[in-house]
């Protein structure tokens, strides 16, 4: 199946070559059957005349890549011919009628300001280059690895934007910065190859919930819509049955750890060199789940009913893999502790609810946030063959 679903997305992609668009104030155009709009973004740098490592990570005159350079492998399609969502455009929550509710949505806030990033756009595209709460990010997801990742664009005193180059490293999604034309592993947010060898991204708290969950959220807030400029199938799932728990992954060169199965669904959380993977499964039983990186205190949990986007043919009809959170549980210098209630969770120290985004909803912390650590959903495969040494919770 992946094979086939990999060519359907070669076979449809566009060549396209553009750069963020910066500055412009919002403005408004028809897209899905509803008024879309361009908001303000930071411009990207200049393009600068260095070596490119697309077309070959090892070339002359580069740095020493990162990685294996001969692992950095063609995935199909030509650089940019998955094309990113240079210009964003976006719909209010409320206005939005083409999202399911259990379609599973990228959730990302920075500072004040929170933004939804359907993956039924995002399986077509993989990157948006956009700015939110005046910061320039990327939103990328890769379906091969079932990894939706946020970036902070910024590099020293660059503002990059990226593409699609078309290579996989370990079956994961290899962006490019068009400012140098450096080669990114998404899934360690470095640059592998390039003139930028070695440098990091910083990476923002990205979460996968259902649309229903968002929306009832962030009625107001802006999502992203599918007026990206190409024409897409989209709400089809170009890769159906890929997240079969014992298929292999796609173009997957070496072997993997195989203490699980290759798909099998995990939240990862990492900080510095701890990490700790909690199996869906577990979370699927116990909801919530309380651990611990690098010595501070985190809490996970799930609530059902999210469906995947790559299971069946119609990303809305998926199976149910529930939508996630990874939260610091202290408030007010207090550890709270969560068990999960009703439609969401409750803390056994205040009897506050909160919803699977972390808001308290009732209680005497109403109105209060938990703070959102980074993590990322995605297979065995790929959090065992980056991270050997990683915890398990199972």
């Amino acid at each position: 199946m992946m094979r086939a679903g990999r060519a359907a997305v070669l076979g449809t992609a566009a060549v396209i070559l553009l750069t963020a668009c910066g500055g412009a104030a919002v403005s408004g155009s028809r897209g899905s059957g509803q008024e879309s709009v361009s908001l303000p973004q930071v411009a990207s740098s200049p393009r600068e005349q260095t070596i490119s490592a697309v077309e070959d990570p090892g070339r002359d005159g580069l740095p020493t890549p990162f990685v294996n350079p001969a692992e950095i492998i063609s995935g199909g399609p030509p650089p940019d011919g998955i094309p990113a969502v240079d210009h964003p455009r976006f719909q209010r929550a409320s206005t939005v009628t083409w999202v399911h509710d259990r379609e599973p949505v990228l959730a990302l806030t920075v500072g004040s300001e929170s933004r939804a990033y359907p993956i039924q756009v995002l399986i077509w595209h993989e990157i948006v280059n956009d700015t939110v709460g005046g910061v320039p990010i990327a939103v990328t997801y890769c379906p091969l690895c079932d990894s939706g990742i946020g970036f902070d664009r910024r590099l020293q005193q660059r503002v990059l934007d990226f593409g699609t180059s078309g290579r996989l490293y370990r079956s994961d999604l290899v962006m490019y910065d068009r400012q140098t034309r450096s080669l990114w592993s998404q899934f360690i947010g470095t640059a592998v190859a390039g003139v930028l060898t070695g440098q990091q991204l910083r990476t923002l708290p990205v979460s996968v919930v259902a649309w229903s969950d968002w929306r009832s959220a962030h009625p107001t807030s802006w999502v992203l819509s599918r007026d990206t400029g190409v024409s897409r199938n989209y709400g089809s799932n170009p890769y159906v049955g890929y997240d079969d728990i014992n298929s292999r992954p796609f173009l997957f060169r070496g072997a993997y750890d195989g203490r699980y199965p290759p798909k099998t669904r995990l939240v990862g959380i990492r900080r510095g060199t701890d990490s700790v993977a909690i199996l869906l499964d577990a979370l699927h039983r116990q909801h919530v789940i309380a651990t611990n990186i690098a010595g501070a205190a985190v809490v996970a949990w799930e609530k059902d009913g999210t469906s995947s986007a790559l299971d069946s043919a119609v990303i809305s009809e998926g199976k149910n893999v529930g939508a996630t959170g990874v939260f610091d549980p202290i408030v007010d210098g207090r550890t709270l502790h969560f068990h999960p209630a009703g439609d969401g969770f409750t803390d056994a120290e205040t009897g506050s609810a909160w919803t699977v985004l972390g808001q308290a909803t009732s209680g005497p912390l109403a109105g209060r946030s938990l703070r959102a650590i980074e993590y990322v959903s995605t297979f065995w495969f790929v959090w065992g063959t980056f991270l050997p040494t990683t915890r398990v919770v199972a």
